[in-house]
């Protein structure tokens, strides 16, 4: 028989999934990390939404992260690193089936409760700006910063910054800058802006709404503790950066940026200039060719092509190394300069895939242990 002394000390799963009045809560915890998340995570967060889904005592999901940081700093850069300097395949698996759920949730059929409290990137992005309620507060961190490690706004990234207002989300893309929460709800990411101090009490009231499907019920409680704003700091810059950024071509938008002298233009190219000249084009074209899509899922599609791209390429393990292993923050990108990335160089990011690549609402078909 096992001592209460020893199931005290066993270590408590990166996942926490467990019914609390007629939520299903869904917390990642991995503090140490900022709950980043792993394939094994994404795994049995499919596996609750099985389970929640099926039970009739359930009537939302609630997404959190544990500890004081914030809800998701991304997935597991580190092991998709080391997997892609082995030659591993890690990028593949994960990749789509980290797709798959984040477009499952975008269609869960219960009302889905996303608390992005403190910081929020990339994989993060992902498990909560596609749910039905998405709260953020005045500790908002919310970004998309993947072009600095050599890659792209992933997770349906794409849909959602190319259905920003103006060009607000061709700039938060290729910059990686931060949303505060009232930015989130502007740019479409988020929906309510609650105070930090009343997540508690919203949680309390959440897990007491009945049972059933009622997204009008659930955001009607939401909307007690929200704040009501709906625009923040970059609203005001929206004209300024609609001019710069409604090229499609990177040089384009940096030249339109070199001509104008203000203190907000020469920001933005600084931060232009530290990110993957490669990683840039890429993003800009994807964003693009988002804009004219119809659905979340075409995004999906295109991404994970491009994604596995990424996945081989040099520009992604050195940014990766640059801000991550040996945090010297000074990659050396291939190539260095926006005027070499060639066509030929972005073709292999927009190829098709095979029609069996990703398929959606097939578990089965998607799954590799």
């Amino acid at each position: 028989m096992t001592s209460p002394a020893a199931v005290s000390s066993r270590p408590e799963p990166d996942l926490v999934v467990r019914r609390e009045g007629t939520a299903g809560i869904i917390r990642l915890n991995r503090p140490k990390a900022i709950n980043a998340v792993t394939l094994e995570m994404f795994r049995d967060i499919d596996k609750a939404l099985d389970r929640f889904e099926a039970d009739p005592a359930v009537g939302l999901i609630v997404l959190e992260g544990a500890g004081e940081r914030g809800l998701c700093a991304g997935g597991d850069i580190r092991a998709l690193y080391d997997s892609s300097r082995a030659g591993g395949d890690l990028g593949r698996i994960l990749w789509r089936e980290e797709y798959i759920l984040n477009a499952r949730i975008a269609k869960f059929p219960k009302p889905y409760v996303a608390f992005m409290d403190g910081i929020v990137m990339g994989g993060g992005v992902g498990l909560a700006a596609h749910g039905s309620h998405r709260i953020v507060t005045d500790r908002t961190k919310l970004a998309m910063p993947e072009v600095g490690l050599g890659f792209f706004p992933d997770v349906g990234g794409t849909w959602l910054l190319s259905r920003a207002p103006g060009e607000i989300g061709t700039y938060f893309g290729l910059t990686g800058q931060t949303m505060s929460g009232p930015d989130a709800v502007y740019a479409g990411f988020a929906d309510a802006v609650v105070p930090s101090a009343k997540l508690a009490a919203l949680r309390e009231a959440l897990v007491q709404v009945r049972a059933g499907p009622n997204p009008a019920e659930v955001k009607a409680v939401i909307d007690g503790f929200a704040t009501g704003e709906a625009a923040g700091p970059v609203a005001t810059r929206q004209s300024r950066i609609d001019g710069w950024f409604a090229h499609d071509r990177m040089e384009h938008i940096v030249a339109a940026l070199h001509g104008d002298g203000s203190e907000l233009a020469q920001s933005t190219l600084a931060a232009l200039n530290e990110k993957s000249p490669r990683g840039m084009v890429v993003t800009l074209k994807l964003l693009r060719l988002a804009r004219a899509s119809s659905s979340l899922e075409d995004c999906l599609v295109r991404e994970y092509r491009a994604a596995l791209e990424v996945f081989a390429s040099d520009d992604f393990r050195e940014g990766v190394r640059a801000a991550v292993i040996d945090k010297d923050r000074k990659p050396k990108w291939s190539p260095r300069r926006i005027e070499d990335v060639t066509p030929e160089m972005i073709a292999p990011y927009l190829a098709e895939i095979g029609a069996d690549e990703l398929v959606f609402g097939n578990p089965d078909k998607n799954k590799n242990s």
